[in-house]
């Protein structure tokens, strides 16, 4: 690929980095409020899938390794990981993300939260789409694990 194109997908990509950085910053900063109650068992299930979204981020960064990036592009040097998490979902750190948006939302009390979620979640599919087609150019192997494995949820969004 040449540089101007290059540098127009890393563009792109730094774009939805700091998109998705602004949904998360209103997800966890703005106050919540009283829309629904936060109680009891609700409460419970935001903890559980915050603290699950924390966990599946976490784990899938470690498993990347060297060819963590937060820019959709890969790095001149990343290997393809279909190992571990990538073996259940090519986008675990977006799984995670989301879950931990639901949990953040849930947790909240606020409908004012809902569509700063539905944006993540929304940004998070066009960013792991763009993405894809980057990988399909740079790794031979990418177009059969694509096909084996569900893009967000298991089994769901495979590439045929």
């Amino acid at each position: 690929r040449n540089d101007g194109v290059l540098m127009k997908d890393k563009t792109k990509g730094n774009l939805m980095v700091t998109g998705q950085f602004i949904l998360l910053a209103e997800l966890m900063f703005v106050p919540g409020r009283s829309d629904w109650a936060v109680g009891g068992a609700l409460h419970l299930v935001a903890q559980v899938v915050l603290g699950a979204g924390i966990l599946v981020t976490a784990v899938a960064i470690y498993g990347l390794g060297r060819s963590l990036t937060a820019n959709p592009v890969p790095l001149e040097r990343a290997t393809l990981k279909t190992t571990g998490l990538y073996a259940v979902v090519r986008h675990p750190i977006y799984l995670g993300l989301i879950l931990v948006g639901v949990g953040l939302t849930v947790g909240s009390g606020s409908v004012f939260q809902v569509p700063a979620l539905l944006g993540l979640v929304a940004l998070l599919h066009f960013k792991a789409r763009f993405e894809e087609r980057l990988l399909f150019a740079k790794y031979p192997d990418y177009a059969e694990y694509a096909s084996k494995v569900g893009r967000l949820v298991p089994g769901v969004g495979r590439i045929r």
